[in-house]
């Protein structure tokens, strides 16, 4: 895995708001996929489905943003156990930081309230959640820097607990 800079952390936004905005993936997985790929983690790409189901509040139901649903999927991809009953400290400590920091800035995590105010798949919905996709990927990236101290090693899918 990469050390995180300012400048990996620009990139991520970049695809992250790339790949939604051009349909290529949804919040949830161009928030993982951005991650994967800038830090080059290691996960397959065709494992990005297991963030398939989170857009639009969690399968369409308008709760929990797609976003911050891919931005935790990262933050495991990258701190999470890989054992049962292995050490969840670190990966339960930054999403916790993602969630408040996420509902400092929009005051909401709800999916319909972060976009209450726009059609949904109108032009500026659109515009609303790349700008909510790419600025969620910059503060799970944030986040994984400000802590490379306690970042595990990835090797994906090892035997290793993390």
């Amino acid at each position: 895995m990469k050390k995180i800079s300012a400048e990996l952390i620009k990139d991520a936004r970049e695809l992250a708001e790339k790949y939604y905005s051009q349909g290529k993936y949804l919040c949830s997985e161009a928030v993982l996929s951005a991650v994967n790929e800038v830090l080059d983690c290691g996960m397959p790409q065709e494992y990005v489905r297991l963030a398939s189901g989170f857009p639009v509040g969690m399968g369409g139901s308008g709760c929990s943003c797609g976003a911050v649903t891919g931005g935790q999927c990262a933050i495991g991809l990258v701190n999470g156990r890989s054992k049962p009953g292995g050490n969840n400290k670190k990966v339960m400590k930054l999403s916790k930081q993602l969630h408040d920091r996420f509902k400092e800035k929009y005051k909401s995590v709800c999916c319909r309230v972060l976009i209450k105010d726009y059609k949904f798949g109108s032009k500026g919905h659109i515009e609303r959640c790349t700008k909510v996709t790419g600025e969620t990927c910059q503060m799970v990236m944030e986040i994984l820097m400000e802590n490379q101290g306690i970042l595990s090693k990835i090797s994906f899918l090892t035997d290793k607990d993390r």
